[in-house]
């Protein structure tokens, strides 16, 4: 197959086509007079790299992604694809923010019929300090080192995991699914959680951080769908869940990250869309001061009322259960 007939059976340009052979994309059988000629594989390869451009995807990951896909193996591509989603949902809430400040900034000049610059420059400093807080999140635990020993570690139900079961086993009773319902597990590890929900009959997303523990729980629930990325940037579209859940995964926040989170939960719920967290929380600043002199890791929990007092003063009726001094539960839904 020569240059022109492949150009036409795929609807691109000869000139895309050498392109891409440029890049190192394709390397087609030349003849002695120098002309190209395709078979059925480079065909198939073209097809890959036209898929994933449209997907957005960088030449050089998609390079790589052949190399491995020429020898059977298909998770190199699946994981590049996955984190490029990520990114793109990522940049997808910056730029809303973005269009979101920009209406803040026109409404006010419309309002006063003027050029109000500081008032313009308090709403791009508030803008600013959203962008920094999602772009100061990172994994400083090393989840993927940790995802083969997760189970075990949560099984055990000492340390920060002490009452680990008995709190997924309450959340889950809490929400009570229906097996109409779609539901989302944020920092959802090896599905742990999304698990005792999906024998409820609902079906479950799940996302994290972590490629490693995304991979052990498809492993244990393949009938889940999963996604990399975190609760700063939750790679879904606006109201597509009936209920949220995490579970030990929003202690890894500072208080600020954790509103940026809860309006992220808002962002894909439903308007009933009801959330269920378990997680470690200090129900006061005597507590806190407490625990940060022995153990300076837990300084940085956040506070139950806190919490509590966001979801209430955003018209949710919000229950509360304590499991022990730090685990709590917590129960919200919309009151309209």
């Amino acid at each position: 197959m020569k240059i022109k007939e492949i150009a036409e059976k795929l609807h691109i340009s000869p000139r895309a086509i050498r392109f891409y052979e440029e890049k190192g994309l394709l390397a087609p059988v030349k003849d002695g007079s120098g002309y190209r000629s395709f078979d059925e594989a480079d065909v198939e390869r073209l097809q890959i790299v036209i898929a994933l451009r449209e997907a957005g995807m960088p030449l050089e990951y998609i390079r790589m992604s052949l190399a491995a896909n020429s020898a059977g193996d298909c998770g190199p591509l699946r994981r590049d694809l996955e984190i490029q989603r990520s990114a793109m949902a990522s940049k997808w809430i910056e730029l809303k923010q973005m269009i979101e400040t920009a209406d803040r900034m026109l409404a006010l000049m419309n309002e006063r019929e003027s050029v109000p610059v500081e008032e313009l420059y308090r709403i791009a400093g508030q803008s600013r300090t959203r962008r920094e807080q999602r772009s100061d999140w990172h994994d400083r635990w090393n989840y993927d080192g940790l995802a083969s020993t997760h189970d075990v570690r949560v099984e055990s139900e000492s340390g920060e995991y002490s009452g680990y079961a008995e709190a997924l086993d309450l959340v889950a009773g809490w929400i009570s699914a229906l097996p109409t319902e779609e539901g989302l597990d944020l920092g959802t590890g090896t599905g742990n959680l999304a698990g005792r929900l999906l024998r409820q009959g609902a079906r479950m997303a799940g996302v994290d951080q972590s490629e490693q523990m995304l991979k052990r729980c498809r492993a244990k629930f393949p009938q889940m769908e999963t996604r990399i990325g975190n609760m700063l940037a939750i790679p879904y579209t606006e109201g597509r869940f009936d209920f949220i859940v995490s579970s030990f995964a929003l202690h890894h926040l500072s208080q600020d990250q954790i509103r940026l989170a809860l309006e992220e939960m808002r962002r894909v719920l439903k308007p009933r869309g009801r959330v269920c967290i378990a997680d470690l929380l200090f129900p006061d600043n005597r507590t806190k001061e407490s625990y940060a002199e022995s153990f300076p890791e837990y300084g940085e929990y956040a506070l139950l009322p806190e919490l509590t007092d966001w979801l209430t003063q955003r018209d949710y009726i919000v229950k509360t259960h304590p499991m022990n001094e730090l685990l709590h539960i917590v129960y919200a839904v919309p009151i309209r």
